[in-house]
């Protein structure tokens, strides 16, 4: 028996703990991760329509699995989304994904429900060793058991180099590429404001030298706030006496090249999530001959290795109830890749060196044919 109680192999301390922190926080950009997630998914269009095109199409991969009862679990809507959807987009922006177990009062699992990754904590045994997960709500905390045999929650997470419990988001590297993209966002909303116009400046030249006394300048200064700031008198025009007249302030190299900032920025942000910029629309993106190309580059880059690390974490959690049960994914049924598995056919029918058992375990069916 072990000194904590664990199974054999765990008898062993780990080595010392390491937490990798959070992501330093880069200006204006929050570092939280829900005021993250406020700023930077639900803020932020790219960022948004990048995560939903993986996320989407993991839930809609296509799987086959050895046991019914499994497919089902994980066909899943619980709270009214698709189980592989939520999982995936968790993975994405915080880098783990919990799933509850629960029973179903009779030895069985009744379903499998996702909590919230930044509301979790793990709780480590004096070995380093994951012991339990702590689920907070408010003032409420409840304690879920990570048993190794029939653990009550299942912790999916993508690699840290710099943690041992906790994965990394892709939200964190892309911080600085949304921050620009936002603050590219609000500059263009301004510079709408202002009649599409630069600013400019009120000039006091009356020809023989004065200046205007404190009075009048703050006079000055309340008038043109009243009369002319806002964008309900943009465009308003301008009517000036007593020596003043209006200055108009041409754009900088710096303010023409914000249009080519914001398209850079977003263009880091699809990196970030590994979506291909074409995919998003974004302009000036030429990587891919069209748009085919980069669609099939998105399922073979991101979504079919976002559901297969999905997929085998909920396997691995579930063997202490289905230790025989397998799930894969289904390549013949998507669509997207009908074109590379036609090509894979026409080679493999024409390899007369194989025989026909050689040929239908290349193709992933059984050799022999039932009777």
């Amino acid at each position: 028996m072990g000194l904590f109680g664990r199974k054999s192999g765990r008898e062993v301390s780990r080595p010392a703990l390491a937490r990798g922190g959070s992501i330093a926080a880069l200006g204006d950009w929050p570092s939280g991760y829900e005021a993250q997630v406020r700023a930077g998914y639900a803020g932020n269009p790219v960022a948004q329509r990048a995560v939903r095109l993986i996320a989407q199409g993991v839930g809609e991969v296509p799987v086959e699995a050895s046991d019914p009862a499994v497919a089902a679990l994980i066909g899943a809507r619980p709270g009214g989304n698709a189980l592989m959807e939520v999982l995936a987009v968790q993975l994405l922006l915080h880098g783990n994904a919990y799933v509850q177990v629960l029973g179903d009062g009779r030895g069985g699992v009744a379903e499998l429900f996702p909590l919230r990754p930044e509301r979790v904590s793990v709780e480590a045994d004096a070995g380093g060793w994951p012991a339990a997960y702590r689920y907070r709500v408010g003032e409420r905390v409840a304690r879920l058991i990570a048993d190794d045999t029939r653990p009550e929650v299942i912790h999916m997470r993508t690699v840290h180099p710099l943690d041992d419990h906790y994965g990394l988001g892709c939200l964190g590297a892309a911080a600085g590429a949304i921050a620009i993209h936002n603050a590219a966002t609000k500059w263009n909303k301004a510079l709408l404001d202002n009649a599409a116009r630069p600013s400019g400046a009120l000039v006091y030249d009356p020809g023989d030298g004065s200046a205007l006394s404190g009075e009048q300048f703050q006079r000055l200064r309340a008038e043109m706030e009243a009369g002319f700031a806002g964008a309900a008198n943009a465009g308003r025009p301008m009517l000036l006496e007593g020596g003043l007249k209006w200055q108009a302030m041409s754009l900088s190299p710096a303010d023409m090249d914000f249009v080519g900032l914001k398209a850079a920025a977003a263009r880091e942000i699809a990196l970030a999530f590994g979506v291909p910029a074409m995919m998003l629309g974004l302009p000036g993106d030429a990587a891919y001959a069209n748009y085919r190309e980069a669609n099939k580059a998105l399922w073979r880059l991101a979504i079919l290795p976002m559901a297969g690390t999905v997929l085998k974490g909920l396997a691995h959690g579930l063997r202490g109830w289905f230790p025989d049960a397998t799930i894969d994914i289904d390549l013949d049924r998507i669509s997207v890749l009908h074109d590379e598995r036609e090509r894979l056919w026409r080679s493999v029918t024409a390899a007369d060196f194989l025989s026909v058992a050689e040929k239908r375990e290349m193709l992933g069916f059984a050799r022999e044919v039932e009777a």
